[in-house]
């Protein structure tokens, strides 16, 4: 039985909830897109790429690096409001 210490927690900003809807919808991008690498010419109705396919891994790498750094900002923002549960995951 030890000495527990109870420490207050901010509440989150929007900006947690931006970055996380950010994050998930990219992410979402992100795997429709590497399932279903032709979903753009159905969905527009237009090749961008004629075919090559390129436009879709670009897709994908901008999605992959966009749901990381939503990931990042979004946890970054959670341990600025939750220092305890910050302290607890070291």
């Amino acid at each position: 039985m030890g000495i527990h210490t109870v420490r207050e927690t901010k509440p989150v900003r929007s900006r947690f909830w931006v970055e996380t809807a950010l994050g998930t919808v990219s992410g979402l991008l992100f795997v429709v897109t590497l399932v279903r690498r032709d979903w753009i010419e159905p969905v527009f109705g237009v090749e961008p790429d004629a075919g090559s396919g390129a436009v879709e891994w670009l897709i994908v790498a901008v999605a992959a690096l966009v749901t990381v750094l939503c990931a990042l900002a979004a946890r970054t923002e959670w341990r600025r409001t939750h220092p305890a549960t910050a302290q607890a995951s070291r």
